[in-house]
């Protein structure tokens, strides 16, 4: 005898609760423990120690869920309704140790691990990007090796920084020495700005990377790079990492280490909602930070990303 799943627990009906009233959960989704289950979390990080430049990324998570109140419940770019079919739930934040990092990783990946046991899927919210090192690592006990599409106006594959061997700089570097990578499915998108010598690019070629640089977007079609991008990842198991400063400061003035020349939030979500049919099993955004932010400017777009992700992992949930 097979018993059905309980229906999903909805988000806040906007339309009877005003939207600036209630719990400030991720699109106003029940908290993870109003609910019987979950089929996709998302989970705030608040951890900013492994910043190099402007600090202030640990109050992101917070940002972004205030951004995502007015977020509704059917997604028409990508025609799906993310909270009807599957439960979406906000999992709070992970405690994690704001002194020393390498404790905190152990603590995030914890805490991922035990939200996506089972090959359930999950979305970040950070939080420096150096935890995605450790939502890597909670991802690779069920998934093995994975594809990363990484969007960031910088690399992440730098060394050590003041000996530091993990910082928010040096995640993917560290992940392909750990093998939580598969090299030749992975790819930067929206790379610019200096870099510390030519070697840089050098040294990423030979970590097994691609990259699309922000200047390919004058003059390749877009839909070239989103093919270029899908043939890249391929069938793996994907993880997407969005470094919010992958978009123009005139998209994205809240961040920590801002470039000039980056994508608009345009171009950002529809090469995201260009990889709905992979196989998306984990996601972050990462690196708002809301002191620097006009207008909350940063924090919609980031909430506009985390919605679009949780929209393509309900849409393969449900399937």
């Amino acid at each position: 005898m097979t018993t059905s799943s309980p229906a999903p627990v909805p988000p806040i009906d906007g339309q009877r609760s005003p939207r600036y009233a209630g719990f400030t959960t991720f699109a106003r989704l029940p908290r993870i423990g109003d609910a019987p289950q979950h089929d996709v979390a998302v989970v705030g990080v608040p951890f900013d120690t492994g910043v190099t430049f402007r600090p202030g990324a640990r109050f992101g998570p917070g940002a972004i869920r205030e951004a995502s109140r007015l977020l509704r419940p059917y997604n028409p770019a990508l025609d799906v309704a993310p909270f009807d079919s599957v439960q979406v739930v906000d999992a709070g934040d992970v405690d994690c140790n704001p002194f020393d990092i390498t404790t905190a990783l152990r603590e995030i990946e914890a805490g991922v691990a035990a939200l996506t046991e089972g090959g359930r899927p999950v979305v970040v919210l950070g939080g420096d990007h150096t935890i995605a090192l450790a939502s890597l690592r909670a991802l690779h006990r069920e998934h093995g090796p994975m594809a990363l599409v990484h969007f960031d106006a910088h690399l992440d594959t730098w060394g050590p920084y003041f000996d530091t061997p993990v910082t928010h700089g040096t995640p993917f570097r560290v992940a392909i020495e750990e093998g939580l990578l598969l090299k030749e499915h992975s790819a930067h998108v929206g790379i610019r700005g200096s870099l510390y010598s030519a070697e840089d690019l050098t040294d990423d070629a030979e970590l097994g990377f691609t990259i699309v640089h922000a200047r390919e977007f004058h003059t390749t079609p877009f839909t070239e790079i989103i093919e270029r991008i899908s043939s890249r990842v391929g069938d793996a198991p994907l993880y997407i990492s969005i470094d919010i400063d992958v978009l123009d400061p005139a998209h994205a003035p809240g961040t920590g280490t801002p470039e000039a020349g980056g994508l608009t939030s345009r171009e950002l979500l529809e090469l995201l909602r260009g990889l709905r049919d992979k196989h998306l099993v984990g996601a972050d955004v990462v690196e708002v930070a809301p002191a620097y932010d006009h207008a909350s400017i940063t924090a919609v777009a980031a909430a506009h990303c985390a919605y679009d992700l949780v929209s393509i992992m309900s849409g393969r949930v449900s399937a």
